[in-house]
């Protein structure tokens, strides 16, 4: 007898453009950008085909490989990839979004670039070395000669691997190492030394606990010279075509991210150029570090979108006690909380890519605002990507606990970015720091959410008891978390009020800002108007 028929499995999620969604293609106009909609959706077709999810699941399922040594004994500190791996990159890097900001500084250039970085969401992994190239061009700035050389070799798009002297290639890629094993955060109490050689350039020697995309050809790291923690520009090749002496020690075995190799690296006397005044390194890198911040919270928002449409799709396709599981009113309840939430996070990465493509262009305002405001939403968003990556993967029930699903890689994904550039803790309190010593940033924040007032009540209430909360220091550093969350709530209810769909604002104030919501996703209240909510998630095919 057969008794192999397959019925009731879910159709694959293939064949749609992923970047036909309401919240992204209403703040890409609103940010400055809507320009860029026919390249987005470009990437949004490709992202949505079986061909390029395929790369994303090859890419994972065969890491990096770590070769430090030829056939004959000479050292090497080669990474090798799979192929998929630089289908991918060759992708991110054509579309521009490692740099094309910098190279076509238009309005709205690093709105067009968030919203296709978000798109490209097939892999994650690659998405780190492409990060950090684009974040590495504010800081290589600190030193005008090297940015006049290097820039327009990061910012280029060709996607060129291969170990050669980074100035005879046809464009390049950055990474950052600057995590050391004895201090992690703290990057002050790093022991890598620097030291002055009578042709301009230092020699490092040091180990660095933690340097993701070690393939990577320039690096930006911090070392300890005569007058202080220093930034420097790191080759993997010198000018003279041989090897830098960075002796990649050891590939890292991560939760998730598999398809990037993170490493281990010692510097035995390699030759470094100084990128800022000595002593003044954690203020030159930091340009490098709030870029990719930035990219944390668009990585956590792509991610939450990505959950909640493969739930949102598999729920509309799959029956359960004769019903569709879409037409099930705590199903539906599940999913229009989960898209409550994708959406919140959507359009506040927009406004923080809005506020950066300002304040690089010189807007005071919007410098400040994007100081506080990026890392109150740093630490919220990427905090909820985890809650929310777990719940989308119970929607398909245990279909989605398997690796085939591509579910149980999302949510190994999902906590990186909270600990990424900061954890939660350090972000938390950087948010303190920036109020205590910077407290037009505090201005810059309440008046944007203040352009929602009167619009909402529950918003209203929510902002006075954040103004007096904020009055009581002598408990603030233990109540920080709390603090940060509530203004990452005020922001984003501002945000929905003003932007979003109705429904959608309306929900998130009911139970984000007036308490009548459990801890779990899908306790929305009766009344909410779920459907508009569900249809702005659920994917189109064909």
């Amino acid at each position: 007898m057969d008794t192999h028929e397959v019925v009731n499995q879910v159709p694959p999620l293939t064949g749609h453009d992923v970047a036909d969604e309401p919240a992204l293609l209403d703040g890409l106009a609103r940010e400055g950008a809507g320009w860029a909609e026919p390249e987005v959706r470009e990437l949004g077709r490709l992202a949505g085909t079986e061909e390029a999810q395929e790369w994303g699941r090859l890419a994972n399922e065969n890491p990096p490989i770590l070769r430090t040594h030829d056939r004959y004994g000479h050292r090497i500190d080669e990474v090798e990839f799979h192929p998929a791996w630089h289908e991918l990159m060759t992708v991110a890097v054509t579309h521009g979004l490692h740099g094309s900001p910098w190279a076509d500084p238009r309005e709205g250039a690093h709105v067009a670039r968030a919203a296709k970085f978000y798109t490209w969401r097939v892999d994650a992994g690659h998405g780190c070395p492409i990060s950090m190239t684009y974040a590495a061009v504010p800081a290589l700035r600190q030193a005008p000669d090297l940015a006049a050389q290097y820039e327009p070799l990061l910012a280029k798009r060709e996607y060129d691997y291969g170990l050669r002297a980074p100035l005879t290639k046809n464009a390049l890629l950055a990474g950052m190492s600057m995590t050391e094993k004895q201090g992690g955060s703290d990057v002050r109490a790093n022991t890598t030394r620097a030291t002055p050689a009578a042709d301009g350039t230092y020699r490092l020697v040091g180990h660095k606990w933690f340097t993701s995309a070690p393939m990577c050809d320039v690096f930006l790291t911090l070392a300890h010279a005569p007058g202080g923690l220093t930034c420097f520009l790191v080759p993997r090749v010198l000018p003279d075509g041989t090897l830098n002496p960075l002796r990649l020690m050891r590939l890292k075995d991560k939760l998730g991210n598999r398809s990037n190799a993170s490493s281990e690296v010692e510097y035995a006397d390699a030759v470094a150029w100084r990128v800022g005044d000595e002593g003044r390194g954690v203020r030159t890198i930091i340009e490098m570090v709030n870029m990719t911040r930035l990219d944390c919270v668009i990585g956590a928002a792509a991610g939450m979108r990505h959950g909640v449409t493969t739930a949102a799709h598999h729920a509309a396709h799959r029956k359960a006690f004769g019903r569709y599981l879409i037409d099930q009113p705590l199903m539906r309840n599940v999913l229009a909380d989960l898209a409550i939430e994708s959406e919140a996070a959507t359009v506040t990465m927009l406004r923080l890519a809005g506020a950066t493509d300002r304040s690089v262009r010189g807007d005071a305002a919007e410098t400040a605002f994007k100081r506080l405001a990026l890392a109150v939403s740093k630490y919220w968003i990427c905090k909820r990507w985890p809650a929310h990556a777990a719940e989308s993967l119970e929607c398909l029930g245990g279909n989605g606990y398997v690796e085939e699903s591509g579910m149980p890689r999302l949510f190994r994904e999902s906590p990186l970015n909270s600990i990424w550039e900061g954890s939660g803790n350090v972000a938390a309190l950087d948010v303190l720091r920036a109020m205590a010593k910077e407290p037009q940033t505090v201005e810059a924040f309440f008046t944007e959410i203040d352009r929602a007032a009167g619009a909402d009540a529950r918003l209203d209430a929510a902002v006075r008891e954040l103004k007096t909360s904020l009055g009581d220091l002598e408990t603030i550093e233990l109540r920080a978390r709390r603090i940060v969350e509530r203004m990452a709530l005020a922001l984003q209810a501002s945000l929905l009020v003003r932007h979003g769909h109705p429904a959608v604002a309306d929900a998130f104030c009911a139970t984000r800002l007036a308490g009548d919501w459990g801890t779990a996703f899908g306790t929305l209240p009766p009344g909410a108007d779920l459907a508009p909510i569900i249809e702005r998630a659920t994917p189109k095919l064909g």
